[in-house]
């Protein structure tokens, strides 16, 4: 991989010196998170999707969970102090993130947003999520995301 393939999630790695591996796979836009596991032939339970919500106050709220875990939006809501929460459209992930959908990193988005990643990852020693653009993931430790990111760990799910 030279500098040029490296993603803005690899570069704000780097400059905070967190350790990760970055994996690449051939793109299709109508691929799940599951598939996306089977090809990096790792266990559904390691590899995370970033999920961007809106509440009731009109803040944003980034949510990362298992690819075969759906968010539940009481508890969501509950973890961010919120009465309600709803998914954004996609058209406006873009824009807000800086990220397509299926490319969406909880790492490096325009602008910090607060982060909650599902509590199963705290069990975990290596976690997969997007690397900020689709066909490219990056695995770390949990505990590099939370530092990264400042995110905490919620049930959500």
């Amino acid at each position: 991989m030279s500098a040029t393939d490296k993603t803005n999630v690899m570069r704000v790695l780097d400059q905070k010196k967190v350790k990760y591996e970055a994996h690449f796979y051939e793109p299709d836009a109508t691929m799940t998170g599951e598939e996306i596991a089977a090809i990096l032939n790792e266990d559904p339970e390691r590899v995370f999707k970033t999920l961007v919500t809106q509440g009731k106050s009109g803040a944003y709220y980034v949510f990362v969970v298992p690819v075969k875990g759906e968010l539940e939006l009481k508890k969501a809501a509950k973890a961010a102090g919120e009465k309600a929460i709803a998914m954004i459209k996609q058209k406006e992930l873009l824009p807000l993130t800086g990220y397509v959908h299926g490319g969406c990193s909880p790492i490096g988005m325009k602008k910090p947003f607060k982060t909650f990643v599902h509590e199963s990852a705290s069990t975990l020693e290596k976690m997969f999520v997007s690397a900020g653009k689709v066909g490219a993931q990056i695995e770390l430790s949990p505990q590099d995301l939370i530092k990264t990111v400042g995110c905490t760990f919620a049930d959500i799910i």
